[in-house]
């Protein structure tokens, strides 16, 4: 192991991607940080502060911000591409032509690109074509994170050494970096807990109680394994950080942009309305419509993923969603101890209704 500092890139100056930055820099790391607008870039640099994401938060004076490509991937090591979903594509392809096999691409975005329904590791699998990929996901509001509060996350990978050097850079006495081989199970687990977000902070807005949220946020944690499995990720993945972990977090705290989302939703705004107020991308949005969509395509029974759609979407109040999901079908509740289908056929046997 060399005794040289490990050098880390990241791509984006969100409030994730600068909390990672920092952390990075507190282990000892050298830390350049890309960002597309030249005056935060020098206001991270000079002042230490990045005023738009997370204004109170003191980054590590180590950390370089620039929005040159080449400056920022130069030698490094490890490169965290912290990009929301729609310019993932667009920044990776950017940032290629300054990339070697060796290096270490993780992905911190917890979305979905539209198109072919690709996951953020598999956009850096095609564009790349490197070994050495990985995703982090995880219960990570990035405003606690900078408040150094105690929290865990996920890296994901086939590849042991990326998942070795990650904990390495990462890992803290507040931020501690567990791992896994299902990619795929995480990633989804980190797009999908978004649609969920939205749904709990209806329901807050609209006065609902705890057993309302307990129920959704176990319903929909059946939604997401279940949707999950039918796309090849492992269903005790959802057990952990990135499944239950990160749902509880973001169907609970007003500091998830998709539960604001939501709260406006269930106080009677537009869905523009919402998104204006809440000023910064909530990717569960446009997850909501591509989930949805697949589900149909793929015959994937999610009740609160279409009755998400229908409020974002279709105009339908929701109010009337809430309640047309009580009206949904009886079922099994943890598919994989008793499969949905048994159920079904026990009721078709006995003569009882399926609604």
């Amino acid at each position: 192991m060399s005794d040289q500092p490990m050098r880390v890139a990241v791509l984006g100056g969100g409030s994730f991607g600068t909390a990672l930055a920092s952390i990075a820099a507190d282990n000892g790391a050298e830390v350049r940080q890309w960002l597309r607008d030249p005056e935060l870039a020098a206001q991270i640099t000079r002042e230490h502060r990045n005023g738009r994401y997370l204004p109170d938060y003191a980054i590590n004076a180590a950390v370089v911000a620039s929005t040159e490509m080449a400056e920022v991937l130069e030698g490094a090591e490890l490169v965290l591409v912290a990009i929301p979903s729609k310019a993932f594509r667009e920044v990776v392809r950017q940032a290629r032509p300054f990339l070697h096999e060796d290096q270490i691409l993780v992905s911190t975005t917890k979305g979905i690109q539209e198109e072919g329904f690709k996951l953020m590791s598999q956009i850096l699998e095609e564009e790349t074509g490197f070994a050495h990929i990985g995703v982090i996901s995880g219960p990570n509001l990035a405003s606690e994170i900078a408040d150094k509060q105690l929290t865990a996350t996920v890296i994901a990978s086939d590849d042991p050494q990326t998942r070795t050097r990650v904990q390495t850079a990462l890992g803290c006495d507040y931020f501690r970096v567990y791992a896994s081989n299902d990619r795929f199970g995480v990633e989804l687990g980190g797009a999908l807990k978004n649609i969920y977000a939205i749904a709990a902070g209806m329901a807050a807005a609209l006065g609902m109680g705890e057993n309302t949220r307990s129920m959704l946020m176990t319903r929909a944690l059946a939604e997401m394994s279940r949707f999950a499995v039918d796309q090849g990720a492992n269903p005790m993945t959802f057990l952990g950080l990135a499944g239950v972990g990160d749902l509880i977090v973001t169907c609970s705290s007003a500091l998830s942009r998709n539960y604001r989302v939501g709260q406006a939703l269930g106080e009677g705004k537009t869905l523009d309305e919402a998104v204006q107020a809440l000023g910064q991308v909530a990717e569960g949005v446009n997850t909501v419509r591509l989930v949805r969509d697949k589900a149909h395509e793929d015959g994937v029974y999610m009740p609160l993923a279409e009755g998400l759609y229908q409020v974002l979407f279709k105009g339908v109040p929701a109010r009337d969603m809430a309640r047309l999901l009580m009206l949904g079908e009886q079922s099994s509740d943890v598919e994989f101890v008793l499969p949905r289908k048994d159920v079904q056929q026990d009721r078709r046997d006995r003569g009882g209704r399926l609604g």
